[in-house]
């Protein structure tokens, strides 16, 4: 099963003592070569999971470093199909590193949720976070993703009340994502005080290790979550790295894997510096 790879690699960073640090990026961005080499990249870089986007033209929860990473992804070519090919490419060299998919329903309400699910299983793809599906509307898609062994991560927000919980976590698996910040990515930072109790709550109601995302770019900041939360999600960081290449006429692969490693770092030492004040 697929999704052995996101169990087996949250077990063994809570046996290190350790959160994960989860790297996302858009598939296709700039372009299928070189967000493959970026893909190979982070993980040299110490990131433990990879999120994946696929882009979509209407990407409504994004600030805009991910709207416009969407759309340079879209102008080159890149599609849901281009996404999956995608991870096939890498996961021919790398089968441990645990993959998970992010974007929105109407993609892949278009491409079909068995085909889909079927097809993402087969390319090595372990879960997938779809940001507009609400609960109420996911058993469809649910039960085929079930059937191929990918987990459906939910998202949980500051405005989950205890009431709402138990309706988003269920049917979740591998990890929940909890949105630190009410509003899109890369627009405000994340508190950690306010995280640890949310992330009590989350993982309490779920069973789940809690990944905390949104509102993250700094090292400093990567830490600081990483010592209440079991990962710290970066994206609009590694994002920006990219448009700032390519505004000056740069290759983006070394500026993008040169940030992840100092978030990497971060992530990884953060509970030991804690230990030691």
């Amino acid at each position: 099963m697929t999704k052995t790879r996101l169990d087996t690699r949250f077990a063994a960073l809570k046996a290190e003592g350790r959160a994960a640090f989860v790297a996302y990026v858009m598939a296709g961005d700039p372009d299928a070569d070189t967000s493959f080499q970026i893909m190979q990249g982070l993980v040299g870089a110490g990131a433990d999971v990879i999120e994946l986007g696929f882009p979509f033209s209407d990407p409504m929860a994004e600030g805009p470093p991910i709207q416009k990473a969407s759309l340079r992804a879209l102008k080159a070519g890149m599609t849901l199909s281009g996404t999956l090919a995608l991870v096939r490419r890498f996961r021919d060299g790398d089968a441990e590193t645990p993959l998970v998919l992010m974007g929105y329903l109407n993609p892949l309400f278009s491409y079909g949720y068995a085909r889909f699910a079927r097809e993402a299983a087969e390319a090595g793809v372990d879960g997938l976070i779809v940001v507009d599906c609400p609960p109420e509307e996911a058993d469809p898609l649910a039960d085929e993703l079930d059937a191929a062994g990918i987990s459906l991560i939910r998202l949980a927000t500051p405005t989950t009340d205890d009431r709402r919980l138990p309706v988003v976590v269920r049917r979740t698996s591998g990890f929940v994502y909890y949105v630190s910040v009410a509003g899109v990515t890369g627009v405000r930072e994340a508190d950690a005080s306010a995280v640890a109790p949310a992330v009590e709550r989350v993982r309490a109601a779920s069973g789940l290790p809690v990944a905390v995302g949104f509102g993250i770019k700094t090292p400093e900041r990567a830490a600081e979550v990483a010592r209440v939360a079991d990962a710290a999600v970066v994206g609009s960081a590694l994002v920006d790295e990219i448009a700032v290449a390519l505004a000056a006429n740069e290759a983006p692969v070394s500026k993008v894997v040169e940030r992840a490693a100092q978030l990497a770092k971060a992530v990884r030492s953060a509970r030991v510096s804690k230990a030691g004040a």
